[in-house]
């Protein structure tokens, strides 16, 4: 199967893609739909069963195997190479770790207002990067969870479908960009637009 990835994405190594479930998928728009189902039944099971601390590395991890756990054989299970974007991968259940005991102290000393708490929350699990696949979509999700366990709406996300390449996409990972450098005010306008 031919993927073209938009721009931003992390490509599939072959190791990853031999891990896809489904041997019937031989195009990406059949892969693309079977992934959004996938998607779609995992948040369904977790908003019934959520973790009962997000900010945990089995959480994280948990989370992501339940969005994917009928596409790819490693969903919930963290990076084993290095990519063109996230952290070494040896060093990311660590990071994720720490990433967690921030959140969970600002949280409980809010350091942040809500919005900007899972924004910043966001946008550090996307730089982790710990999977091979689907880190935007786990950690937008991830954070509409904490959010949610805040009492508190999801965020809107531009309204967009951001896994397609233009407009919407360009401004998230703009934003994204803008934080990398500390500046969240982008970041905070965009998930509520």
């Amino acid at each position: 199967m031919k993927i073209v990835y938009p721009s931003g994405a992390t490509p599939l190594s072959d190791d990853d893609l031999e891990g896809l479930i489904p041997e019937h998928l031989t195009t990406q728009g059949a892969l693309n739909a079977w992934e959004q189902e996938n998607l779609l039944e995992g948040r369904e099971a977790l908003a019934r069963r959520k973790p009962k601390d997000l900010l945990t590395d089995a959480a994280i991890r948990e989370v992501h195997r339940r969005l994917f756990d009928r596409t790819w054989r490693w969903a919930g299970r963290y990076r084993q190479r290095d990519t063109n974007i996230g952290v070494d991968w040896a060093q990311i259940p660590e990071r994720v770790r720490v990433l967690g005991d921030d959140v969970r102290y600002q949280r409980d000393h809010d350091v942040y207002g809500k919005d900007e708490l899972a924004a910043r929350f966001h946008h550090r699990l996307v730089a982790i990067h710990p999977f091979p696949n689907g880190n935007g979509r786990h950690a937008r999700f991830m954070a509409d969870l904490l959010l949610g366990s805040l009492g508190e709406e999801p965020f809107s996300w531009g309204s967009a479908d951001l896994n397609r390449e233009g407009g919407p996409r360009d401004a998230y990972l703009a934003a994204l960009r803008a934080a990398d450098q500390g500046d969240y005010d982008r970041l905070l306008r965009f998930v509520r637009r």
